[in-house]
Parts: structure tokens; C-alpha cells; sequence
């Protein structure tokens, strides 16, 4: 299940989670937290759920079809954040229940537009990142949660030592933004040992939704039964052959594609082809 927004674009929120879904062989359920206005160039606004809807809609899934992992995306408002917790607890998903929750804590949209109200931040560290089993935040992100500014291996390992300190069970300090980096680290922490997935940059200006679509496909290996640090490596690796067969769209950011999973892609993409057997998230 995604608790996350509708993305209009098509490229980021809900979308890219239920494609990512579909092709890792999962049905895909979702609560809805926001509705945006967006497209290639941005975001110019959006309209937040009403947090009881919300927490309805988890309910009403997990009571008739039930769950196997669970990921949040953007959460819009502290009210939704709240019911989103209380849900989760009541119905057994978090670092401590049988279904596993990965929050990917969406802020802003990659043109900077805000997606989560300020005064919100406080409740994502304090509630929910202790329900958390992983937490996924992008190098903007972990500045707005802990002050700290990466800018290298060092700074990095600080930033995951500030986020474990708020509660979860893993961090996951996402490297992508780190521009000065040929390649794109990214760094597991779980308190004690860290674990770098690194892959090397793939050079395009088509990257909208490579946050959710890391997340979405981390939960469907969670839900396959994998440890964290194998649904992490199997991500990594999911998001960076969807970054190598992105495409434009509109104006502005095409999106990650996950169809090279089926050898597709609109015309001009390129796409490593169909995958193998091995090559789902079992």
C-alpha cells in the first residue's frame, strides 16, 4: 500500500508507486493523502484529504484485502501525519509490527515546491519516524529534519547518525542530490554498522519521481520477504535502470521509467530490454 499524493503529471506520488508496483508482480492499494496540480515544470498546489478520509482508507483496505508492506509519501499536514500514525498502529504496520512501513518523507518537490507544512516537521521526527522500519530522505530533505548540510562521506554518515537518533529502525540517506559524486551513494545506517549502495550517475534531466519510485520498489522486496540491506540493493538497482531509460515529458522533468522492466519506453527512450527471471524481487 502507498499513503501518499496524486501526482497529475503522472510522474511522481501515487503513479510512479503503483507502476513500480505492478511491475514487481504486487497489487497495489493506496490511501490517498493530496491531490496536486502538476505538471513536467511543477507543482501549483494541491489540495490536502481530510485526515479521517485518510486514515479510512487504510482501514477499509487492510480490513477486506490486508497488507504486506506499506509506504508513506507525501503527508501534506501534521493532522494527516497524526491520523496516518494512529492508523498504522491500530492495524499492526510499523518497525515493531508484522508489516513492515517505509516513509519517504516528501517535503518538496524536486522544483522546490513545498509539500509538507512546516510546522509538520516536527511531527514527522517525533511520531512517525519511530514507527518507521526505514526511513528514505533525500540530501534536501535531511537538511530540513536535522540541519546538517552534505557535502561528503563524512557528512553523510553524521546525517544518518542524526535520523537514527530519531527512532526508526533504518536510515537510509539517499545520495542523489550529491552532484560532486560520480557516482550516486547512497548510505544504510542501522545503528551500528553502514552499508554504501553506490551506482554510477546516469547523466539525464529526466529524474521526477526517483525518490518514490526507490521507495516503491524497497517496500515490494520487503513484501517479497527480503532483509532491509537486500530490498535496498534490489531498489538502488531498480531505480537506476528506470533513470536509464527515462524520457521526456512536457516541458520540463520527464519522469523515471520503470517499463524497461517489459523492454517498453515511449519513443526516443532507451531500455536495457525485457529483465530475466532473476531479476524480480523474491
Amino acid at each position: 500500500m502507498t499513503v501518499a499524493g496524486s501526482d497529475s503529471g503522472g510522474g511522481a506520488g501515487i503513479q510512479a508507486d503503483l507502476r513500480t508496483f505492478a511491475l514487481l508482480g504486487l497489487h497495489g492499494c493506496v490511501a490517498v493523502t493530496a491531490v496536486t496540480v502538476q505538471n513536467s515544470l511543477g507543482v501549483t498546489g494541491f489540495q490536502e484529504i481530510d485526515p479521517g478520509i485518510v486514515a479510512a482508507q487504510m482501514h477499509s483496505v487492510v480490513s477486506d484485502i490486508g497488507v504486506s508492506a506499506v509506504k508513506t509519501g507525501m503527508l501534506a499536514s501534521a493532522p494527516i501525519i497524526d491520523a496516518v500514525v494512529t492508523a498504522c498502529t491500530e492495524l499492526g504496520i510499523g518497525r515493531d509490527a508484522p508489516v513492515p512501513l517505509v516513509v519517504d518523507p516528501v517535503s518538496a518537490s524536486m522544483h522546490g515546491d513545498a509539500l509538507l507544512a512546516t510546522e509538520a516537521l516536527d511531527t514527522l521526527r517525533t511520531k512517525l519516524f519511530p514507527l518507521a522500519t526505514l526511513v528514505t530522505p533525500n540530501l534536501d530533505e535531511v537538511r530540513l529534519l536535522t540541519g546538517i548540510d552534505v557535502v561528503d562521506d563524512a557528512t553523510q554518515r553524521d546525517a544518518a547518525r542524526a535520523l537514527y537518533a530519531l527512532g526508526p529502525r533504518w536510515v537510509l540517506v539517499k545520495g542523489g542530490h550529491l552532484r560532486t559524486s560520480a557516482q550516486s551513494p547512497d548510505l544504510l545506517f542501522d545503528g551500528e554498522r553502514f552499508l554504501e549502495f553506490t551506482h554510477e550517475r546516469i547523466d539525464t534531466g529526466h529524474d521526477h519521481g526517483a525518490g518514490d519510485t526507490l521507495a516503491a520498489a524497497t517496500v515490494c522486496a520487503l513484501a517479497h520477504g527480503r532483509s532491509v540491506p537486500d530490498a535496498v540493493g534490489f531498489a538502488k538497482d531498480w531505480v537506476t535502470r528506470g533513470l536509464a531509460a527515462a524520457y521526456p515529458l512536457g516541458a520540463g522533468h520527464g519522469p523515471v521509467n520503470p517499463l524497461w522492466r517489459v523492454g517498453a519506453a515511449p519513443d526516443g527512450a532507451a531500455t536495457d530490454g525485457a529483465a530475466t527471471d532473476g531479476e524480480t524481487a523474491r
